[in-house]
């Protein structure tokens, strides 16, 4: 797999075995430079050796020099060109043996993959070493401080190696930045421990290694001066800058090399402009909201001043105030037609009104619908309840195919985003990436002093081993098979897991941590994981301990605080040969494994214990869809029995039972639901999934939409004469409310309508089902609502009991309770007209109250910029889950981002093409290159969010062939691949150690340098090679071996015709703890492989294995502002069609707006993120919002008198069924979701709603209201409604 731990395995390998054999190389050639124990002046001079010839060996294998000076010799002309080819600065005579140089070429070849890739790193590196072993002036800086005897020979034991200032500190600065791509990290890393300077560096060469352990069979002790009483002198050969042109390294791997400086830097992250007063950073956009509303707030105080006088000079002390408006809310011609004599009266009364009564064609042509439609409708009440409910339920047939959609890949990611195509062709090209299951066991931090002590101690290390054989133990079932760990585990190299953990330094046995020395061996491995060949993994590659510990700081693996134990398990596409049916049995026994028994082990130490598997969101995200079942349906009950209450009147106890309206809720919340089944149920039968959202957040929004409507029904019809017959009444109503009611749901269906065209599968397909579940509770509510209305009313006159209408009280009893439904005004309308209108009849009130609102929707405007996107993983799941503390052991402990991948599609690899030296970044490629750039790119982590050069295989593949590597690409005499000289055939491990001879001595280099275009392949050349490479294994003799860490780096499908299809280049994220990082982290990507496809010309992307479900975020703020937009636009278009009022319309435009944006701003306040669920409880909220002000509008405009009349009397009549229908029903639903086990219900259910319910009622009936009275359209003329009284009255 492309995995991380794949690459690592293969690279590892390379360095450890290196390190291992380069420190002992090294220190092996050292002492075949090493000069005798001579200690006369007269043996430090020119042409004189301090070390002589071989003289025995270490008891495990290491050669040692002889001690014994001597003159330089001649070598012969073919030893003498060897040497030149190796240390082109030594001629003429030389100190060194054949033997001995032998020697010094195989060790130094290890070293060479490593540094090849800079010229002039690798030729001072060389320098050292060939100084060291044959140069003639050898006794001048090396002097033999001691000496040891070795089966009867006395070999040297300690050497002074002095070296110029100069040249270390060129030698340092030449390599310090080269990049040793396989490990994602620099070559000094493994050829020097990470030294931070030369003297370090040095250090760690000269140390004496015990048998055994990797590194020098002797001591050396780099000096940088040399005593005054000697005549020697400090070695100070010519050091090559990393920046000299005729052995120029690339811009990654020599950053200051004047041909990088030219490179246009990577683009910092623009920071927000602030301004500091006093001790508080103000931002530059608060201050200029604040500017731009005081001044909006002067200026409105002042026009309003000048306004209110001329007001008061125009009209004097005739003026009628908002409450002393006429108090004939009765009377109007749709409440005036139960005979004849009563209908002149309302003609009469008519000749007056109608004068003032603002109606639009539409809303004429709706009116005589509406009356006409009433009439028919009582007249055959059972036909249309039936024939309405039964249109629904053929609808809700359609969920015999219900589906739940609860893969986040389908629900937050379109059939066209960028991230799903991208992970599709990584998928099908490379591979995919591989599934986690992790434990993470911490300390527990000290009551005192808070601070977590170290977990690297022998006991928690046994209780690691322990830990292990439980999982190692696991047997899931699987179609009737077990499954165990080593059946689905990542195995790059051999048959091992590659298991992330501590333990690899024990090679996973337990019985190998006394033998190799406990927690003492584990903390020597920490530093040395890719020297040590001890330190090796079980599954061939060195462990980096950063990705096994946490709760360390810098490189203090010792303190860490917790084992981070990681297992990859193999990861399939679309379940292909059901590995991923075997790897979900695993995990489940993994969990049930980790909660049973290694959670009460853990505690029992006084540790803290915290397991995620692959599968685990998932099904903590089913888990979570049920926790809260009983929350919801208590919250449904709650509003239902408020709602059955609401309808109904208690002026009295005693007539309760008869004008109570339990029944017609009940039926009116069942219509409700239904709807929501009809939408569903369609949605259904056509193949539509639905998704949790659509279940929690549909069914609220649809019983808010019906509960206010059947309220507006019913109090319409109880304001109606009792005079007049029932069938009147309900058409009189119908004329009443009717238009308010289409132009309410009109709007609501067409504004979540347009929202089915946005991307986001989540979003739209709520849309989809809130639009026709709108759609059919209108038609439900005005078709089967009012046949029940009709039936209730006829139930109450006729005497029988509400909820038992079989029950009938005595006729007297009938008489004396009879009117009691019009008779008296409710208390929350007299509150409405008594106390709420004359408070906001004061114009200081007006003037505070728009000044106010204006004043927090232009607060919510600069918060709305603090709201960050995202969706934190803790909030989704329930609260007791075991997530919950895994995803904050998450963020406390771990020190390793996620692995990126930069993809090249369509590599040209031709001889003729640029392509080559645009990728790669050793010698000869351009300053601008891909791994150049993303080299210079993690040098800025912060902004970048790039931890580390990328791991190449281009550039491992163009060392490995490359002639100076002559220990990787080599071939047998009939031109077949052959090994290098530590790997069968060339040597078998059963044979003991690997000698120079054997089936692959005669074995040459693929390529001499004459044989390459300019050190580059042919593409003949590179097609035939690149397979070998791939094929390759790392060892210590060629580390840049292929397999392992780049088998699937590259596609070879096809690649024949001098393009590779995909190839991939692996880095990783910095460590990302919160929503806000990984949305920027992919964006930051993004952003450089855009700006990098335009300058190389060349489809580059970026890819994790998070990009899938962080895209949305990228874009969130525009879908959802789009979606706000359209939805306002809708309702804009609909009022504007239905009321032909312009100025009404935008002011029921601006209101909702206002609605939006403060909800918003009340997000930033409680630090609410911007999300799926947010977008979708925004769009909501505008459906929600236009039941608060579309009914207050409409009302407004078909009643009669100037501007406070008219929005005193819409007041009065709409204001108690919204403050009821509305307000009231969603706070005690809302209040109980408050205690939810999930907080994703506290959060975007609880505070939304509740900030939503208190906005659109305060905005409804306070604001608007007074923007009516202040700026409302004003009247005009029409006859309509004589017409429809005489039309009417003619029809009956």
């Amino acid at each position: 797999m492309t995995s991380f731990l794949a690459f690592l395995a293969a690279l590892s390998f390379l360095q450890l075995l290196f390190f291992g054999r380069l420190m002992s190389a090294e220190k092996t050639i050292s002492p075949g430079l090493l000069t005798s124990d001579v200690t006369s002046r007269e043996t430090h001079s020119e042409d004189y050796c301090a070390m002589y010839d071989i003289c025995g060996e270490r008891s495990d294998g290491k050669v040692l020099n002889c001690p014994y000076g001597s003159p330089s010799v001649k070598p012969d002309e073919l030893f003498s060109a060897k040497i030149q080819s190796l240390c082109p600065t030594i001629s003429g005579n030389v100190c060194c043996t054949e033997l001995q140089f032998e020697t010094l070429r195989a060790q130094v070849q290890q070293a060479i993959p490593f540094l090849v890739g800079c010229p002039a790193c690798l030729r001072n590196f060389l320098n050292l070493f060939c100084e060291l072993s044959c140069s003639p002036k050898q006794s001048l800086f090396i002097n033999v401080t001691s000496i040891s005897e070795v089966s009867g020979n006395m070999t040297v034991d300690g050497i002074d190696y002095y070296i110029s200032d100069t040249f270390g500190k060129g030698l340092y600065n030449s390599c310090k930045d080269v990049k040793f791509g396989t490990m994602n990290t620099r070559a000094i890393e493994f050829i020097g421990a990470g030294a931070k300077n030369f003297k370090e560096w040095f250090d760690f060469l000269g140390e004496k290694a015990a048998p055994g352990f990797p590194g020098s069979p002797y001591a050396i002790d780099f000096k940088l001066t040399v005593p005054e009483s000697s005549n020697m002198e400090l070695m100070n050969v010519s050091v090559y800058s990393c920046a000299d042109t005729s052995l120029g390294c690339s811009c990654g791997d020599c950053p200051s090399s004047p041909a990088c400086s030219n490179s246009e830097p990577p683009p910092h992250k623009k920071e927000l402009c602030s301004i500091k007063i006093l001790s508080i950073e103000i931002r530059c956009i608060d201050i200029s909201v604040a500017i731009v509303y005081i001044l909006l707030v002067f200026a409105f105080f002042v026009w309003g001043l000048f306004y209110r006088k001329r007001e008061r000079r125009r009209t004097g002390s005739t003026k009628e105030p908002l409450l002393s408006a006429i108090d004939d809310d009765d009377i109007n011609p749709v409440n005036l037609q139960k005979d004849e004599s009563f209908a002149r009266k309302g003609h009469e009364v008519d000749s007056q009104v109608t004068e003032d009564v603002e109606l639009s064609f539409i809303q004429e042509y709706m009116s005589r619908f509406f009356r006409r439609y009433g009439i028919w409708v009582s007249r055959n009440p059972t036909l249309v309840l039936f024939s309405s409910v039964g249109i629904v339920l053929i609808l809700c047939i359609g969920l015999v195919r219900f589906q739940v959609e609860t893969r986040p890949e389908k629900l937050w990611v379109g059939p066209g985003s960028k991230a799903a195509e991208e992970k599709q062709f990584f998928d099908r090209h490379l591979a995919p990436f591989y599934r986690i299951e992790q434990l993470i066991i911490a300390t527990v931090p000290d009551s005192k002093h808070g601070k977590s002590p170290s977990i690297v101690t022998d006991d928690n290390i046994q209780l690691l081993f322990d830990i292990q054989d439980k999982v190692d133990g696991i047997r899931a079932n699987y179609s009737g098979s077990t499954v165990a760990l080593t059946e689905i585990c990542l195995t790059p190299i051999g048959q091992d897991c590659a298991t992330q953990s501590i333990l690899q330094y024990f090679k996973m046995d337990p019985e190998n941590f006394d033998i190799y020395g406990g927690v003492v061996h584990a903390e020597y491995c920490f530093q040395h994981y890719s020297s040590a060949e001890t330190c090796l993994s079980a599954f061939q590659a060195p462990l980096d301990p950063s990705t096994a510990l946490g709760g360390f700081s810098g490189n203090n693996y010792s303190e860490a605080s917790a084992f981070v134990v990681t297992y990859p398990v193999n990861n399939a596409v679309d379940d292909v040969g059901n590995e991923n049916g075997k790897a979900l049995a695993w995990e489940k026994a993994f969990i049930q494994l980790a909660k049973d028994e290694l959670l009460p082990m853990v505690l029992s130490r006084n540790l803290s214990l915290s397991f995620s598997a692959e599968s685990s969101i998932e099904e903590e995200l089913k888990r979570e869809s049920t926790a809260d079942v009983i929350t919801i349906i208590v919250s449904y009950m709650v509003m239902f029995l408020y709602i059955s209450l609401t309808l109904g009147d208690a002026h009295q106890i005693s007539s309760f039972y008869l004008s109570s309206k339990v029944l017609l809720g009940l039926s009116g919340v069942l219509l409700v639901m239904l709807s929501v089944l009809g939408s569903v149920g369609f949605f259904s039968a056509v193949g539509v999934k639905s998704t949790l959202i659509i279940m929690e957040v549909i069914p609220f929004l649809v019983l808010a939409v019906g509960v206010d409507n059947m309220c507006i029904l019913v109090h319409a019809v109880k304001r109606q004469s009792p005079e007049l017959p029932l069938e009147r009444r309900i058409s009189n109503a119908l004329v009443e409310v009717g238009p308010s009611i289409t132009l309410a749901s009109l709007s609501e269906v067409l504004a979540f309508a347009v929202g089915s065209f946005i991307p986001m599968p989540a979003c739209r397909v709520f849309s989809m089902f809130a639009a026709l579940a709108v759609l059919l509770d209108f038609f439900l509510q005005v078709t089967a609502f009012v046949a029940l209305i009709y039936f209730d009313f006829l139930r109450a006159e006729d005497g029988r009991v509400d909820c038992f209408p079989c029950i009938k009280v005595s006729s007297s009893f009938v008489e004396s309770t009879e009117g009691i439904y019009p008779g008296r005004t409710g208390l929350l309308a007299r509150y409405m007209k008594e106390v709420h209108a004359r408070i906001l009849d004061s114009w200081v009130v007006k003037m505070v109250i728009v000044a106010t609102f204006v004043g927090f929707t232009w607060a919510s405007i600069a918060l709305c910029s603090r709201i960050e996107t995202g969706l934190e993983q803790q909030i989704v799941l329930p609260r007791d889950s075991y997530l919950q503390g895994y995803f904050n052991s998450i963020s406390e402990y771990l020190r390793v981002g996620p692995p990126l991948y930069f993809v090249v599609k369509d590599y040209n690899y031709s001889s003729e093409s640029r392509h080559t030296n645009q990728l790669c970044s050793i010698s000869q490629c351009e300053s601008n290159s891909l791994l150049n750039e993303i080299s210079r790119a993690s040098l800025t982590p912060e902004s970048s969010y790039i931890a580390k050069p990328a791991a190449s295989w281009l550039d491992d593949f163009l060392v490995w062939i490359s002639p100076e590597a002559f220990g990787c690409c080599r071939k047998f005499l009939n031109a077949s691949y052959c090994p290098p000289d530590d790997q069968p055939p060339c040597c078998s491990p059963d044979d003991g150690p690997c000698g120079l001879g054997g089936v692959c001595k005669d074995c040459t280099t693929c390529f001499r340098h004459s044989d390459l275009i300019d050190d580059r392949p042919s593409t003949a050349q590179f097609r035939e090679k690149l397979p070998w490479f791939l094929n390759a294994l790392p060892s210590a003799d060629c580390a840049k071996g292929g397999h392992g860490a780049y088998t699937n780096s590259v596609d070879l499908n096809g690649f024949g015709n001098g393009i590779i299809r995909a190839s991939e280049f692996r880095t990783y994220h910095t460590p990302l703890n919160k929503q806000g990082d990984y949305v920027n982290s992919m964006r930051a990507a993004r952003e450089f492989s855009s700006r990098m496809s335009d300058s190389l010309k060349m489809d580059i992307f970026p890819y994790s294995v998070f990009y899938i479900f962080f895209e949305q975020y990228l874009d969130i703020w525009r879908i959802a502002l789009i979606n706000i937009a359209i939805a306002l636009g809708a309702i804009f278009i609909v009022c504007l069609l239905i009321t032909s009022s312009l100025w009404s319309s935008a002011i029921l435009i601006l209101v909702l707006a206002m609605i939006v944006v403060d909800l918003m701003g009340v997000m930033a306040i409680l630090d609410i993120q911007l999300n799926a669920v947010s977008v979708v409880n925004l769009i909501m909220s505008i459906g929600i919002a236009v039941e608060f002000c579309v009914h207050i509008t409409h009302a407004y405009l078909v009643n009669h008198g100037d501007r406070n009349q008219r929005a005193k009397k819409a007041l009065t009549k709409v204001g108690p069924s919204v403050f009821s229908g509305i307000t009231l029903t969603k706070l005690v639903g809302v209040i109980v979701l408050c205690f939810s086990r999930s907080e994703i219900f506290v959060v975007y259910y609880f505070q939304m709603y509740l900030a939503l319910v208190l906005i659109g009622f305060l905005h409804g009936l306070v604001f608007l209201p007074v923007v009516l009275s202040m700026f409302g359209p004003l009247k005009r003329l029409t006859n309509i409604e004589i017409q429809e009284v005489e039309s009417s009255s003619s029809s009956s």
